[in-house]
């Protein structure tokens, strides 16, 4: 701990003595991929609480009173929090906050994973928090969303003691990698494969924007897939998931085992989820000519 070097805030200067503020390094605020974390997250808000007419444009000013995290876990998890609707007062909205985050838990408990946000951080204002909170509802609600692997964070913990200001640098993860996040830890064939030679397996992004897997089930199975069942040249991520969700909807009309990997994954070019959808096309249609 030594004097804080860093840029304070006004009120940072206006800390009681012990008390500690986090705020995040402008330099990690700049990196891309901290940007484009943000950004998914807001529009992944925006589009589930489309029908509520509620728009997120920035997370901490939009989130911290509990109002939209309380209308979106209702979204996610269809359900009916018993809370109050509109709450002005610091009180009232910390009880909202308590609410909704003992929820949230209650939800994420059998991943025994140690919560990394509190009901005064959310409040706060803690962007890092937040975004923990966030990342933490994309994946347990599996998010049709491309979350950014490997997000990493400064944060500047700055305390206030003896009258003074001090400071320190912590790296907060954000996210790891995708199948890290989703909890598919089990190792199989395909993840010795990668292990040897990952370098030969970039074919597989031909089927990443699904038209290769629709048209592929229409030759194994022996039918014309109509054109307007499908994008035969999408141009949108959403077109895409759309494009390999209807080829699993082939595949297990076909007798497949419905996929293990999510449609997003495959768009998002995880190359083992997309070798196992194929190796499980491969065992079944082996004796095909």
């Amino acid at each position: 701990m030594c004097p804080a070097p860093v840029e304070v805030h006004p009120e940072d200067s206006l800390l009681e003595e012990n008390e500690e503020r986090t705020v995040i390094d402008p330099t990690s605020r700049d990196d891309p991929r901290f940007k484009e974390l943000v950004k998914v997250l807001i529009n992944w808000i925006n589009d589930v609480l489309v029908e509520e007419r509620i728009i997120v444009k920035q997370l901490e000013e939009d989130l911290y009173d509990g109002q939209v995290l309380q209308k979106l876990l209702e979204k996610l998890a269809d359900c009916k929090l018993n809370v109050a609707e509109v709450t002005q007062s610091e009180i009232g909205q910390k009880q909202k906050l308590q609410t909704v985050l003992e929820a949230v838990q209650e939800l994420l408990r059998p991943h025994s994973r140690p919560l990394q946000w509190t009901v005064d951080s959310i409040h706060g204002k803690n962007l890092v928090a937040i975004l923990h909170l966030l990342v933490a509802l994309a994946m347990h609600f599996r998010a049709p969303i491309h979350l950014p692997e490997h997000v990493s964070v400064q944060v500047v913990v700055v305390r206030k003691r003896e009258g003074l200001l001090h400071s320190s640098h912590v790296t907060e993860e954000l996210t790891t990698t995708t199948e890290m996040m989703m909890g598919r830890f089990e190792r199989d064939a395909f993840d010795t494969l990668f292990d040897h030679a990952p370098d030969k397996l970039s074919v597989v992004k031909k089927f990443a924007d699904g038209v290769y897997l629709v048209l592929l089930m229409g030759l194994l199975e022996d039918y014309f897939v109509p054109l307007h069942n499908f994008y035969l040249t999408p141009d949108s991520f959403d077109q895409k998931v759309h494009n390999v969700s209807f080829a699993f909807e082939l595949m297990l009309d076909g007798g497949l085992k419905k996929p293990k990997a999510r449609p997003e994954d495959v768009v998002n070019l995880d190359l083992k989820s997309t070798l196992r959808v194929l190796y499980n096309l491969f065992t079944k249609y082996k004796h095909l000519e």
